[in-house]
């Protein structure tokens, strides 16, 4: 058995899944010159200090979509942990089926709606991944 590496700081982040009256996940290409460029991932980002997960997923959805979201209408659903060297992220993933405003690519290259099945075809960062089969379960 490995020892366990020690974890120096821990990396927040929030993620939404959009999901539309077909029953849809929205999903975004990461932009050139961005960690993990070319990948496709749940919208959302890392809570500034002081910011509830919640508050934070609503302000980086109008960030990077555009779309203005209610804290409200954010379910928690799961989260996936993931060691990334000396640090490890938290992932919390949130549903949200209300919004205003049509979804634009502010901050990425594309925009995609696809069923949770389809994700699992898509190149996604290694932490989105697991939080299909959570997605899978609900639609």
């Amino acid at each position: 058995m490995e020892p366990e590496q020690i974890v120096t700081d821990m990396l927040l982040v929030v993620a939404a899944a959009l999901i539309d009256a077909q029953g849809r996940v929205l999903v975004q290409r990461r932009p050139p010159g961005s960690s993990l460029a070319g990948l496709w991932e749940f919208p959302g980002g890392k809570p500034e200090a002081g910011e509830s997960p919640e508050r934070a997923l609503a302000r980086e959805l109008d960030e990077e979509l555009g779309i203005s979201v209610e804290a409200a209408d954010l379910t928690a659903v799961t989260f996936a942990s993931e060691p990334l060297g000396h640090r490890h992220l938290l992932l919390l993933l949130f549903t949200c089926r209300v919004w205003e405003r049509d979804p634009q690519p502010l901050h990425a290259t594309e925009l995609r709606w696809v069923h949770p099945a389809k994700l699992r075809e898509m190149e996604m960062p290694p932490a989105d991944y697991p939080l299909i089969a959570a997605l899978e379960k609900m639609l």
